[in-house]
């Protein structure tokens, strides 16, 4: 009943923790935060994977290699990744595991690194958790892919899939994390040549990750994540199906097809295509030409259609090499007067 009572009883449970801290806090600096990474080479990370320093060798070969592809300094990321697993041996952190990262981050601006190595040690753990941001900082989104991408292919090399419940790696929170990291920073990279480079880097181990598996776990993992956003799952299939190198990509060919779908022709003009398609299956013992034979074309109704596809494939074709697939769904709708009159006037057999 009495408050005062209640916080005296909370602060003396709470000021020998703020001592302890203080206390790791003071030996750690004394030790040095570069210093604390000599230990590394004799914590193991993963049996077949190696040590915590062949890991920290592994990512910062990747932030190197990442960083001169979205406009950030590749000697920042390099000094990032390898001072970023350091505080792992700290006090501190042995203490209060929570705090792995941002006590690395307080190490290296009292050691006087650069303001950006700093940050990026402790926001290449980010996304935390669900819903938390990603990286804020260009370095620090270098070091959070770089470190996934290791971490899955490693995952994924050395037989740890997720089966069921279990996932000791947490490789799905992993994959979420590198795509999330990838879409929401922008970053058009290739996914396929991200994790072949992550798994250059396990040659030495003598352990490789199907890349096409690893790919196709990571896309994956985006369905919850559009789904939250509210895009029925059949987009996210249409889109999927396609498999775009980027995952920047994806995501735009996924708010395209959201536009489209709002589109009065979209219906029409998606269940002819998927009429088309029953059709051309059918005929897969053919040998279908590359291109329109205009001398074969005797109704008016597909002497037409050839006209508006024509016309539409070379105005369109600026706009798709420029991802600018709204611009390339919304020219394709207006297809759908010549497409209806095809399928109305002309047998097809």
């Amino acid at each position: 009943r009495d408050v005062a009572e209640v916080a005296k009883g909370y602060e003396r449970v709470i000021r020998p923790r703020f001592a302890d801290a203080k206390f790791f806090f003071d030996e750690d600096l004394k030790q040095g935060l570069e210093a604390m990474g000599e230990g590394l080479a004799g914590v193991t990370y993963q049996a077949r994977l190696g040590s915590v320093a062949d890991k920290v060798a592994r990512v910062s070969s990747l932030a190197q290699a990442i960083a001169p592809q979205v406009g950030v300094d590749a000697g920042l990321a390099k000094r990032a990744a390898e001072l970023a697993k350091n505080d792992l041996q700290s006090r501190m952190v042995n203490e209060f595991p929570e705090l792995q990262g941002i006590a690395g981050r307080h190490y290296a601006q009292a050691a006087g690194e650069d303001s950006e190595v700093a940050l990026a040690i402790d926001e290449a753990y980010r996304p935390r958790f669900a819903g938390d941001d990603i990286a804020a900082s260009g370095t620090g989104k270098v070091l959070a892919i770089a470190e996934r991408l290791d971490t899955l292919a490693g995952g994924f090399a050395a037989g740890l899939k997720p089966t069921g419940n279990k996932d000791p790696f947490a490789l799905r929170r992993n994959a979420l994390g590198l795509a999330r990291t990838l879409i929401e920073s922008g970053f058009d990279l290739d996914l396929g040549a991200l994790l072949a480079a992550a798994n250059a880097g396990l040659a030495d181990k003598g352990v490789q990750a199907d890349v096409t598996e690893l790919a196709d776990f990571i896309i994956d993992r985006l369905k919850g994540y559009y789904a939250d956003r509210g895009v029925p799952t059949s987009q996210f299939n249409a889109v999927a199906e396609r498999k775009p190198a980027s995952l920047y990509d994806f995501d735009r060919r996924i708010d395209a097809i959201g536009i489209f779908a709002a589109l009065p022709e979209a219906a029409a003009l998606a269940a002819a295509n998927k009429r088309i398609g029953n059709i051309l299956r059918k005929a897969e013992d053919v040998a279908i030409p590359d291109g329109i034979e205009a001398a074969l074309l005797r109704e008016p109704a597909e002497a037409a259609l050839a006209e508006a596809v024509t016309a539409a494939i070379a105005e369109t074709t600026p706009a798709l090499e420029s991802k600018d697939y709204v611009s390339v769904l919304t020219r394709l709708a207006g297809l759908r007067p010549q497409v209806d009159a095809f399928f109305d006037g002309v047998m097809v057999n």
